[in-house]
């Protein structure tokens, strides 16, 4: 069975290219988990998170995006002294003000799947350029969430993010699920 090139051997990483990445969510709870680990994922590699998702969803309250926007000073030192995630304070930081914002968009447009999926009408997107990490597309959000006063949303972590949700869907022309 051929999957994308960028799947290695670990059951971990052929489970979450199988069953996840790729596939089109709506469900604002499944996108922040995506949303937050992607964030996290900046300047590392997927698998890493990959191996850290339990920890990152018993640390971070199993994604719940609302008393994330609550944390206060207490629970980010108790993040940064769990061994099991990623201790950036920066990006912890970051997750807090983020869930903030990603509420605020809910409020705005009635949930964030309905704000993501309004970027292309509802339609997923096949077409991928060679080699590319960035797309007009990715542009317009990070620069939209920058602009909400998000950060670690840059292009290049956007881009990921729409491909792991579905909005892009860019499995490799020899992928079995390529479509």
């Amino acid at each position: 069975m051929h999957r994308c090139s960028w799947v290695n051997d670990d059951p971990l990483y052929i489970d979450y290219h199988d069953h996840e990445w790729g596939k089109p969510v709506y469900d604002d709870q499944k996108l922040y988990e995506m949303f937050l680990l992607e964030t996290f994922q900046a300047g590392l590699s997927w698998i890493t998170i990959l191996h850290k998702r339990e920890a990152f969803k018993e640390a971070f309250d199993q994604f719940d995006v609302n008393k994330i926007a609550m944390y206060d000073d207490c629970k980010i030192n108790e993040l940064m002294n769990n061994p099991k995630i990623i201790r950036n304070s920066r990006k912890i930081k970051a997750a807090v003000k983020n869930a903030q914002i990603f509420i605020e968009i809910q409020k705005e447009y009635g949930s964030f799947s309905k704000y993501l999926w309004a970027y292309t009408n509802d339609k997923i997107i096949y077409e991928k350029k060679e080699n590319e990490t960035t797309s007009t597309l990715s542009d317009q959000i990070s620069k939209d969430l920058n602009k909400k006063g998000m950060s670690f949303v840059g292009s290049i972590t956007i881009y990921s993010y729409l491909e792991a949700i579905g909005i892009y869907n860019h499995h490799d022309r020899n992928c079995f699920l390529h479509l």
